[in-house]
């Protein structure tokens, strides 16, 4: 047993922030992660970060405000608006200018700033190289700070002593151990996307079965505050399920390179001035690797074909939903002539990451070898794919016989793109969370001790767009190891 004046349960973005401001008020800091390693969903993530008045934006001439910020946020909520936490967004919004050059502080470098409408104002700023330079720099800083980090150490039950949360039962490689804190305790676990239980009760069965990016985001702390009175807010929300191509067996280029601030500035020259022609190359390892494919695929006939050549959805209604009754939770995109070589150009991309690039059928060839596999005739794909070459022709002829309204598929060479899965990439559902970031039990009243930050304290937020759910991260994460540092009872 050992005592800390403030203890932090995530090694994320939230929960990295959350200690390096702990430790910042000169107090004893824990923080505790249940994985080898630190990253989180952080770690996972494409890497863009939303926010107002920063210098990149000055650079490039751009005046903005957190008000506009915020006021513009509301314009990606749609029929959700009412279900959104407009003062939460607030502090969000107002926290930005300064958590954006925190991040700068450490170290971490960015590209930007990129339009993404309704924003009515370029915001989006994208890490340089990967998103791995968050997690890089950040433990960096807490281990300088003096914050302890004990990995390998899963959560498993808060404990309440007088009415005050006032240690956490951990799992450990040396048994369970039982960790004290003076002040507050941070959940900062993420969220509950690869939690079969929590989504089963939320969203539904079939959503169950579908896995999250981050197969480690299983909603621990949620899940330890809920016993006490916390409850989730927009638990039915997330953004998925969306087809993904499955990841590269080996990292490419750009998720290799390290996270040195001197290679990130080179980056960000780069981009500002080379030719895009010698650019296209190095951005589109990213674009065809963290992306989903476009729907616009679907709408121009292409269909979904599972390891046994058969068409198992309607491509045009939720087709996610289906891909994991499938043999290995895996389907792939088929494509005729027509349709390889529509998606060949603007305005027909395969994917996108949005203002910075767009990929094509040939980018695939070139990037993706693996998912990228093409024959002159269906059976000649089939070969490729180790799939029943009956069964495909088969599947064609009866898609093509009810296409109705849709294109049909015509004649070769033909072209199949995946595997692709069904993944959620992140949820919505978190904690009730107050302006301080306490986690509120029954009544709406804070428990004591307790805090959260990130996904886990997401407090009923909506965090639409790009940028939004790293920016929360970081901000709610420092203003959470703050106010858990001023908390000793």
């Amino acid at each position: 047993m050992t005592t800390h004046d403030v203890i932090v349960v995530g090694g994320g973005g939230s929960g990295l922030a959350a200690a390096i401001e702990a430790r910042a008020a000169g107090r004893d800091v824990l923080l505790l992660e249940k994985n080898p390693k630190l990253g989180g969903s952080t770690a996972w993530s494409v890497g863009s970060v939303t926010a107002s008045g920063t210098p990149h934006q000055a650079r490039k001439g751009v005046q903005d405000t957190p008000e506009e910020h915020w006021r513009d946020m509301a314009g990606f909520n749609g029929d959700l608006d009412p279900r959104d936490n407009p003062s939460l967004r607030r502090v969000l919004a107002d926290a930005m200018p300064d958590t954006f050059r925190w991040l700068l502080k450490h170290g971490v470098r960015f590209y930007g700033p990129m339009p993404e409408p309704p924003h009515n104002k370029p915001r989006m700023h994208n890490v340089l190289p990967n998103s791995r330079s968050f997690i890089t720099h950040l433990e960096k800083a807490a281990r300088k700070a003096g914050v302890k980090i004990q990995c390998d150490a899963r959560a498993k039950a808060l404990v309440s002593e007088s009415g005050r949360v006032t240690a956490i039962d951990c799992e450990t490689p040396d048994g369970v151990r039982r960790f004290h804190a003076r002040g507050g305790i941070v959940l900062a676990t993420g969220d509950f996307t690869s939690d079969p239980e929590l989504k089963a009760q939320w969203m539904g069965p079939q959503e169950a079965k579908i896995d999250g990016v981050n197969i480690t985001a299983t909603g621990d702390g949620q899940k330890l505050a809920l016993p006490l009175g916390g409850r989730i807010i927009n638990g039915d929300l997330a953004l998925g399920p969306e087809l993904r191509f499955v990841p590269p067996q080996k990292r490419n280029l750009l998720l290799s390179l390290p996270p040195w601030p001197l290679l990130a500035n080179l980056m960000a020259w780069s981009l500002d001035h080379m030719p895009p022609a010698l650019l296209r190359p190095f951005v589109m390892s990213f674009v065809t690797t963290a992306l989903a494919p476009s729907p616009d695929l679907f709408s121009e006939g292409a269909i979904l074909i599972n390891k046994n050549g058969e068409q198992f959805a309607d491509e045009l209604d939720k087709p996610a939903y289906a891909l994991p009754d499938q043999p290995d939770k895996t389907a792939y995109i088929l494509l005729d002539q027509r349709m390889a070589n529509l998606f060949s150009g603007w305005p027909h991309f395969v994917s996108t990451a949005p203002g910075v690039a767009y990929a094509y059928v040939e980018d695939y060839r070139r990037n993706r070898p693996d998912v990228f596999h093409a024959g002159a005739t269906l059976d000649e794909l089939a070969a490729k794919l180790a799939m029943p070459a009956a069964a495909l022709a088969t599947t064609v002829q009866a898609h093509n016989a009810k296409a109705g309204n849709r294109p049909t598929l015509g004649h070769g060479p033909y072209v199949a793109l995946g595997p692709v899965r069904a993944v959620f990439v992140h949820a919505e559902g978190g904690l009730a969370v107050d302006h301080e970031h306490r986690v509120l039990g029954a009544g709406d009243v804070p428990i004591p001790g307790l805090y959260a930050a990130g996904s886990t304290g997401q407090g009923g937020l909506l965090l639409k767009g790009h940028g939004h759910h790293l920016g929360w991260a970081f901000a709610s994460g420092r203003r959470a190891g703050r106010n858990a540092a001023m908390d000793i009872a």
